[in-house]
């Protein structure tokens, strides 16, 4: 049975994409990554030159993904998110593999890649059927079997 901090990484761990979320000099911003994951924690691939992961290495930010706009045949839509503190990482050369090829540019500038891991502490699964409004499923996950937490409920604690 998945705890809720495990079915919030394996549905990240579905996609390719995501949003990391902070605030840079007291104005919260977006920005699109690629990510992995990893021992239950989040890898970010980000580009250098934007200068994000500056605000991002020793702050808490959020992480999320979905599969919004393009679920799988017979998956109904969802969206995952994770909160925790953010860390620059020296990734190995296997886990920059696993990221796949690095775009050639950013913004009109060669891509520069700088890795950031993601430690969750807090998570939150949405999900949405069309079929009924009490039949929440993700892909044979019964969302009655094993409730979402709310926003802002603990994930289970590292040692």
């Amino acid at each position: 049975m998945p705890t809720d901090e495990h079915l919030a990484i394996e549905l990240i761990g579905r996609a390719d994409h995501g949003r990391v979320a902070t605030s840079l000099r007291a104005l919260p911003f977006l920005v699109c990554v690629r990510h992995i994951v990893l021992d239950g924690r989040v890898l970010l691939r980000l580009h250098r030159g934007w200068g994000y992961h500056r605000a991002c290495v020793g702050s808490v930010v959020a992480y999320g993904s979905d599969n919004l706009g393009h679920p799988e045949p017979g998956e109904n839509p969802w969206s995952a998110q994770i909160v925790g503190r953010c860390e620059a990482i020296e990734p190995t050369a296997a886990q920059i593999a696993l990221f796949g090829p690095a775009p050639g540019r950013a913004d009109g500038e060669p891509f520069d890649p700088v890795y950031l891991r993601v430690e969750p502490q807090f998570g939150t699964v949405h999900s949405m059927d069309d079929r009924s409004m009490n039949d929440h499923s993700i892909e044979g996950l019964s969302m009655d079997d094993h409730p979402m937490p709310m926003a802002g409920t603990p994930l289970r604690s590292r040692p």
